[in-house]
């Protein structure tokens, strides 16, 4: 079952893939010697030849049919050759390898943090439900959510990078103290959100009979809440968490852009400047397949997080 499972996730992905990959194609190969004029100037408006133009177009193989262009990439693209990076001066996929330490590392604490917020407080807030407490925390997370992520950037490295000077203003290397202020921009955002959704699960798992059976038996109640509610919550939120991985390994171009942070988020953004074509091209792919496969891990969680999945996949005698 689990590897029927798997072939149809397999399928889906390389027909996903290949769609996103011809929708990509097309739309950046637009106007091919406008894109041989921008490739050779970069962002730079400067004059060029025709011979210029030209050699560039034979060289990308630009003046091929539009199909022939987009079947030459793909056999190349199974080979895990992206293409060549004008802007970086190097291949597509050595750039995206240098890129993707940064994003792994944004992304890891972007999500720690925002773990270690959103549980206890989506928890506090749903057990006392429309009090204090639970008024508090949504007043909060209603802030968090309305503040535009590059304000909240800005408002952060300004307080604590100018003003205290506890964290630097830019940074090339990956150290704890530069990646936590964009890592903590991102964080506040997704805490205002899962909150919310912690409440939610939490409050409908606390109406149900089992809770009502732990009380009866005198089970304390932070017990209940962190062994029998919690476990149970989880399960509606592992999507949603997943969305969020994939949102961030694609990178988080906005915050990356406020903080100088060289992950792929900025570098899409650089290569949509420059109309560095095979670049972008990598880049997309790179996130359409992160997104396939935390899509396919986290149905595949499913099974490991609910007990009646398990049960379902075992036949009937």
């Amino acid at each position: 079952m689990r590897l029927r499972l798997l072939g149809k996730y397999v399928i889906q992905t390389v027909i996903t893939l290949t769609g996103i990959s011809f929708i990509m194609f097309a739309i950046t190969m637009l106007g091919t010697e406008d894109l041989a004029r921008q490739i050779i100037t970069g962002a730079e408006d400067a004059v060029v030849s025709q011979e210029q133009i030209d050699a560039v177009t034979r060289e990308l193989g630009l003046d091929q049919p539009f199909f022939v262009q987009f079947g030459h990439w793909m056999l190349n693209a199974v080979q895990g050759n992206l293409g060549f990076s004008y802007m970086a001066r190097k291949p597509v996929v050595d750039k995206i390898l240098e890129s993707l330490p940064a994003t792994l590392s944004l992304a890891a604490l972007s999500l720690f943090l925002m773990t270690l917020l959103s549980l206890p407080l989506g928890i506090l807030s749903a057990y006392h439900r429309n009090r204090l407490p639970d008024f508090l925390i949504r007043g909060v997370t209603f802030f968090g959510i309305s503040i535009p992520g590059f304000w909240l950037g800005l408002m952060l490295l300004w307080f604590f990078g100018l003003k205290l000077g506890l964290f630097p203003i830019v940074s090339s290397t990956i150290r704890w103290d530069t990646v936590f202020l964009p890592a903590l921009t991102l964080a506040i955002s997704m805490t205002a959100k899962y909150t919310r959704q912690v409440r939610s699960a939490v409050l409908e798992e606390l109406g149900q009979d089992y809770v009502m059976g732990a009380r009866a038996r005198g089970m304390s109640e932070l017990r209940i809440l962190l062994r029998e509610v919690l476990p149970n919550a989880l399960l509606p939120l592992v999507t949603l968490y997943g969305l969020s991985i994939g949102s961030l390994l694609g990178g988080a171009a906005v915050v990356e852009i406020v903080f100088g942070w060289q992950g792929l988020g900025l570098l899409a953004v650089k290569a949509i400047e420059y109309r560095d074509i095979r670049l972008l091209q990598g880049i997309v792919v790179w996130i359409a397949g992160m997104y396939m496969l935390i899509n396919m891990l986290v149905d595949l969680s499913y099974a490991l997080l609910d007990p009646r999945l398990r049960r379902k996949e075992v036949p009937h005698e």
